[in-house]
């Protein structure tokens, strides 16, 4: 399905407002943002469809309009690891795109998901024409360096149960909005939340078990409830 069929007017209408609301692009007009919505593709992914290979071609940026997708890095043994699960208005792609070179990891839909297609030839043409977006994009790529820096550091210095609590509280929302009650319903499985803290599923459902005797949380299914924020945060510390 693409912005030139039959429903292109929804279709661009609903390109126009993603791009809006994303963080690097939201800082165009009107026009601007037209332009770029009718140079877009619009796609749609099914649960566990993979949108990007690791090792493929970075010549497209990835705009999510709906759904939730994971990025994963795997490793020559197999071995695969959670960076980081993006959702609605959020991009994924930027350093394949800036640089050329091969994917550096895989992008997989963990939901249905829904989002727009850039090419790499128009994201540059768009951060010549407008240097806001380039400075955007680049703010964007200094956030992902400190989370892979911070996350490289938790495997240094946290044990499972303290990385197991802050992706707990990154999930709810960033540790400072995370509150007593927070339900995250991210349509993760126990296998996803092991590639993200680099540790086997049965060691992760063994300290989930441990944080609901402790009260800490209350799990039923893939739902994960909350209960103890101030206990997870300083679970989550060195």
């Amino acid at each position: 399905m693409g912005l030139g069929s039959a429903s292109r007017d929804a279709e661009l209408e609903l390109a126009v407002d993603v791009l809006r609301r994303t963080e690097i692009f939201q800082v165009l007009d009107d026009d601007a943002l037209t332009r770029l919505a009718v140079a877009s593709r619009l796609r749609t992914y099914g649960k566990g469809q993979f949108i990007f290979y690791q090792g493929d071609s970075g010549d497209t940026l990835l705009v999510v309009c709906a759904g939730l997708v994971k990025v994963v890095f795997t490793a020559e043994t197999g071995e695969g690891t959670v960076l980081v699960t993006l959702g609605a208005c959020e991009v994924v792609g930027q350093i394949a795109v800036l640089d050329g070179a091969e994917r550096s990891a895989s992008v997989v839909a963990v939901e249905p998901t829904t989002g727009l297609l850039l090419t790499r030839a128009t994201v540059l043409d768009v951060m010549v024409q407008h240097p806001a977006v380039l400075d955007a994009m680049l703010r964007s790529l200094g956030r992902l360096v400190r989370r892979l820096t911070e996350q490289a550091g938790d495997f240094a210095f946290l044990d499972l149960g303290g990385r197991l609590a802050k992706v707990l509280l990154r999930l709810a929302g960033d540790e400072p909005d995370a509150v007593d009650g927070a339900v995250l319903d991210t349509g993760l499985s126990q296998s996803d939340l092991a590639a993200m803290v680099g540790a086997s599923r049965p060691a992760v459902n063994r300290a989930l078990r441990s944080f609901v005797t402790r009260g800490l949380i209350t799990v039923s299914g893939q739902v994960i409830v909350l209960r103890d924020v101030g206990a997870l945060r300083k679970r989550a510390s060195p």
